[in-house]
C-alpha cells in the first residue's frame, strides 16, 4: 500500500512531500531511499513494490528543490539560502524518526542514489548510530581541487547573477561529458540506461527536465567535497554495513573506477563491512536498467543478510 504525507523541513518553512510503501505483512526491515538529482521519490515505485512483496517497508521523500517539495516550479533546483547540506541530511533524519516512531524495533536501512548517494554519505557521517546499514548506489568521486574550484566559480557567478540563476556553463561543467562514451547517442540522456523506454519516460517527465540553480550546484559541490574529508569519514561507526552498487558503464562513477576509490576510502578509515558490486554494462540508473531485477534481488539479499 502506498500513501503520501508531508512533514516540515528543518528549514522551518518548506513542506516536504514524502511517500511510504507498506507491505501486507509485518515488515521485516525498512529501507529509506534518498533520490537523485533532478528526479523525485515516486520514480522508485517499482523497486518499492518489489521490496514490499518481500516484506520490506519503503519510505522516501522529495528533497528540497525537487518534485513536490516546492511551492512552485520556479523552486526546482534551488535548495535553501541556509546551510543546505545540513538541512538535507536533517530532513532525512526527520523522516527516519517519524518512521521509527511507528516501527521502533524494525531494522532500518538507508539507500541513496546518485546525488542522493552523496547526501546519504554525509548522512552516515553524522547519524550512522541510528541505522542498521546503508546502500550507496550510483556514486562517484571528483577531486577535491575540482570541487573547490566549482564551488568558487558558482559563488563568484552568484554575485552578479543571483543564487537562483540557472547557468548553462555550470550545467555543462557538471553534465557535458556524461554522454560522450555512448556516441552516437539517441538522446541527451542515453547515459542513464540502456533501456530506451526508461530514458524516454525520463525525458517526457517535467519533474526531470529542469536545470539546477547556482544555489543547487554550490551545495551539491559542497556535499561532494565534505564526504571526502577524512575527519567526516572517521565519524562513521566502523561496524556499519555498507553496500556500494554501480554500473561499470556509469560515467558518474568513472565507469566504476571512482566507486572503487570510495570503497577504498571507507576501508582506509577502518570500515569493517563494506561490499561493492559493479554491474557489467549497466549505466547510471541501475534500478531502471535492462535486467534491473538482478539489482533488486541483490539489494534484498544484502538487507536480509544484515537482519539480526
Amino acid at each position: 500500500m502506498k500513501e503520501t504525507f508531508n512533514f516540515l523541513s528543518t528549514n522551518k518553512k518548506t513542506q516536504i512531500h514524502a511517500q511510504k510503501w507498506t507491505p501486507k505483512t509485518e515488515p521485516k526491515a525498512i529501507l529509506q531511499i534518498a533520490h537523485g538529482m533532478v528526479e523525485f521519490i515516486d520514480r522508485y515505485d517499482d523497486f518499492a513494490n518489489y521490496l514490499n512483496n518481500h516484506g520490506v517497508l519503503v519510505v522516501g521523500h522529495d528533497h528540497l528543490g525537487h518534485g513536490s517539495s516546492v511551492n512552485s516550479e520556479a523552486e526546482w533546483g534551488y535548495f535553501d539560502e541556509g546551510d543546505a547540506s545540513q538541512i538535507l541530511i536533517n530532513d532525512m533524519r526527520t523522516l527516519m524518526m517519524l518512521t521509527k516512531k511507528d516501527y521502533p524495533n524494525v531494522p532500518y536501512f538507508v539507500m541513496g542514489h546518485s546525488m542522493g548517494s552523496f547526501i546519504t554519505r554525509l548522512f552516515i557521517c553524522n547519524f550512522s548510530d541510528d541505522i542498521d546499514g546503508v546502500v550507496i548506489c550510483g556514486t562517484g568521486q571528483n577531486s577535491k581541487a575540482q570541487l573547490s574550484f566549482a564551488r568558487k566559480l558558482t559563488k563568484i557567478m552568484s554575485r552578479t547573477k543571483g543564487w537562483d540563476y540557472r547557468s548553462d556553463m555550470i550545467n555543462n561543467l557538471a553534465f557535458g561529458g556524461m554522454n560522450k562514451q555512448f556516441k552516437p547517442a539517441r538522446t541527451p540522456n542515453d547515459w542513464l540506461s540502456r533501456d530506451e523506454k526508461q530514458v524516454d519516460i525520463y525525458q517526457a517527465e517535467p519533474r526531470c527536465q529542469f536545470k539546477f540553480t547556482l544555489n543547487g550546484y554550490y551545495h551539491l559541490f559542497d556535499i561532494c567535497y565534505q564526504v571526502q574529508e577524512t575527519k567526516n569519514l572517521e565519524k562513521m561507526r566502523k561496524d556499519l554495513p555498507v553496500f556500494m552498487i554501480s554500473g561499470d558503464k556509469d560515467p558518474v562513477g568513472n565507469n566504476g573506477k571512482n566507486v572503487l576509490k570510495v570503497y577504498e576510502a571507507f576501508k582506509k578509515v577502518g570500515m569493517e563491512d563494506v561490499e561493492c558490486t559493479l554491474y557489467p554494462d549497466y549505466r547510471h540508473e541501475i534500478l531502471n536498467e535492462i535486467d534491473n531485477e538482478v539489482v533488486y534481488a541483490d539489494v534484498l539479499r544484502w538487507i536480509e543478510s544484515h537482519i539480526d
